[in-house]
């Protein structure tokens, strides 16, 4: 995949690529005014410079130092506690299944 057709797919968050927060918003690969410093999101418009570096995706890491695949499940869990199905007939794992 091309760097190009890559950058055109960029959805989440991404290290500011103005530097001017921690990170920034990508939508389609583009720069949003969505930024966050720390736990505080806020809004700010991208200035009208290129960007001083390449964004590079922010992944955190679940709170508790599981794995994602236990951090899914734990989701899939809570869901089910409120009735969520797979589909109209498979119920979500919940605390019924324990």
């Amino acid at each position: 995949m091309s760097e190009q057709h890559e950058a055109e797919r960029e959805e989440g968050w991404y290290t500011d690529p103005f530097g001017r927060h921690e990170a920034r918003w990508m939508s389609d690969g583009t720069p949003t005014k969505l930024v966050r410093d720390g736990d505080v999101e806020s809004y700010d418009d991208p200035p009208d410079e290129e960007p001083s570096h390449t964004p590079q995706r922010i992944v955190a890491a679940p709170a508790d130092g599981r794995d994602e695949e236990d951090a899914l499940r734990r989701r899939l869990e809570e869901a089910g506690e409120f009735g969520a199905t797979w589909g109209a007939h498979v119920p979500l794992p919940g605390p019924h299944d324990e």
